[in-house]
């Protein structure tokens, strides 16, 4: 009678030890794996047969969300709740971290002017060696699409540059997607893959276009050479085009070649939704792009927090590269007026004083790190879900973009544009000097010892950056006072911020919405 008593209690037993063990099971596979290990990441296809440039769901869903988003971070996809967040510098609540800083209703509007016109007919060929990285190409190849049109030219298919310091091999079509840039310029500019067959050997001006030069100089000067010349070569693309006081048709069709016509490849854009779908597993993140790597560092003469022998390795690299003509950079300086990039650490305090807790993913967005992995000890400490390319997709995915440095940017620069939060500190754009030269400031007292990280350091960190998150302004001008080429160098890039000429507020005085450019 006693065993009999005794049984149900025993199967109850077991029924509860069984429900345990699955809970914990769920649990257990419910947890994200940090990275996708190469043994571990889902069967693909083939690298090449990537979904087409139709299927992306991603990519550019209309013009509004693609040029929005390089201009501020875009909204969350899958937001955190509201919750507090007791961080070193206090109480902040993290739905503001994430949200994204108002757009102020501004729109793209670059369609050309009612009086606009086909292109005139071609009075010779236009031939572009592009220079730089992958921004400086970009932004090189869309100011030469103006120039074409300036100067009646017919454009052949830009060269991208072999000859920098990551010597990659790659060309256009290699990085965007030529038939589509060809095709979206046709009202504009006529676009030709290669120099006609019978002009190969023609004889062709190489011309050192002046830099930030206006319609004048393109007119006059430049528009000359054709009764001399058929083809005219532009042996250097950045910067020769003026920022500002341009035509507003010339200064619309820069935009629409860079926010509309020069799309990437189709492999890359495919495999860029791929990483942004890994990256976005993790839930909102923040995009960071150092700029630490070993030849940044080398140009800008910037040294802090290096050792002697690091120091001494890239002033041999300045030294022996011939197109940088600035040899001798004192370091300190350098920092002091903002031109140098935050060391990882110094990221890592400026994050954690905004109040991002220790499980924000965060993808780095560069190429090697300077120092390798003992250099990103300190932000790794303070945030261990930082991700890359090389962590999110497998040795075989990623075989088709390695040793071609442009490519692999491209792929940064997609999961990048697609984040919550895509960090400028780290940049080398005059418009964040400031928030560098201030960050500089608060870093060199930390290292002193004469202040701490806490409250008041976050208070002073966040006051830094409340008012330079990148809602749209009007593009900034000359520095006062400053003369000749000094004048045009302190002047805000048009592509940095494109804004009034190809954004336009949205109003509704009335009943009726209208565009009403500012």
């Amino acid at each position: 009678m006693q065993k009999k008593r005794w049984r149900p209690l025993v199967v109850l037993r077991k029924v509860l030890t069984c429900a345990i063990c699955s809970i914990a099971l769920v649990a257990l596979f419910s947890v994200h794996v940090p990275a996708f290990p190469s043994s571990k990441v889902p069967k693909f296809s083939d690298p090449f047969k990537l979904p087409t440039q139709h299927e992306i769901k991603y990519q550019r869903l209309s013009a509004e969300r693609s040029w929005t988003q390089e201009l501020a971070p875009p909204h969350s996809k899958s937001p955190l709740p509201s919750r507090k967040l007791d961080s070193a510098g206090g109480i902040l609540d993290l739905e503001k971290l994430w949200k994204p800083p108002s757009n102020r209703d501004f729109i793209p509007c670059a369609e050309p002017g009612l009086n606009y016109t086909p292109p005139a007919e071609s009075r010779g060929y236009l031939l572009v060696h592009t220079n730089g990285g992958l921004n400086q190409m970009r932004a090189g190849i869309c100011d030469m699409v103006a120039v074409a049109r300036i100067i009646n030219a017919t454009l052949v298919i830009p060269e991208l540059d072999k000859r920098s310091f990551w010597q990659d091999s790659s060309n256009f079509s290699d990085v965007f997607d030529e038939d589509h840039f060809i095709k979206a310029l046709a009202n504009d500019v006529k676009v030709i893959k290669k120099l006609p067959k019978e002009l190969a050997n023609a004889t062709r001006a190489v011309k050192h276009f002046r830099s930030w030069s206006g319609m004048e100089y393109y007119e006059d000067e430049i528009a000359s050479m054709w009764e001399d010349y058929q083809v005219i070569r532009a042996a250097k693309s950045d910067s020769r085009l003026a920022n500002n006081n341009l035509p507003p048709d010339i200064q619309k069709l820069r935009c629409r070649g860079c926010y509309e016509a020069l799309r990437f490849a189709p492999r890359i854009e495919a495999m860029g939704k791929l990483l942004v779908e890994r990256m976005r597993s993790y839930g909102p993140y923040i995009a960071l792009h150092l700029r630490y790597e070993k030849d940044m560092l080398a140009f800008s003469g910037c040294t802090h927090d290096l050792s002697a022998d690091e120091a001494d390795e890239l002033r041999m690299i300045r030294e022996t590269t011939p197109y940088w003509k600035v040899k001798d950079i004192d370091s300190r300086e350098q920092r002091s007026k903002g031109f140098c990039p935050l060391t990882p650490k110094e990221v890592g305090i400026f994050l954690t004083g905004l109040g991002y807790p220790s499980n924000t993913p965060i993808y780095i967005a560069a190429g090697e790190i300077y120092g390798g992995d003992s250099r990103m000890a300190d932000l790794q400490s303070r945030f261990p879900l930082l991700m890359s390319k090389e962590k999110l997709a497998s040795v075989e995915e990623l075989e088709p973009f390695r040793n071609h440095a442009s490519q692999m940017a491209a792929l940064d620069y997609i999961v990048s544009v697609e984040s919550d939060f895509t960090s400028c500190i780290s940049s080398s754009k005059l418009f964040i000097l400031s928030i560098r030269k201030a960050l500089v400031r608060l870093f060199d007292k930390l290292e002193q010892g004469t202040m701490s990280e806490g409250k008041s350091l976050s208070y002073r960190i966040s006051e830094i950056h409340r008012r330079r998150q990148g809602s749209p302004r009007k593009r900034k001008g000359p520095i006062s006072g400053t003369k000749g080429m000094d004048r045009f160098r302190s002047e805000e890039a048009f592509y940095v911020n494109p804004l009034p000429d190809c954004l336009c507020r949205k109003e509704l005085p009335s009943a009726n919405v209208s565009l009403v450019m500012r």
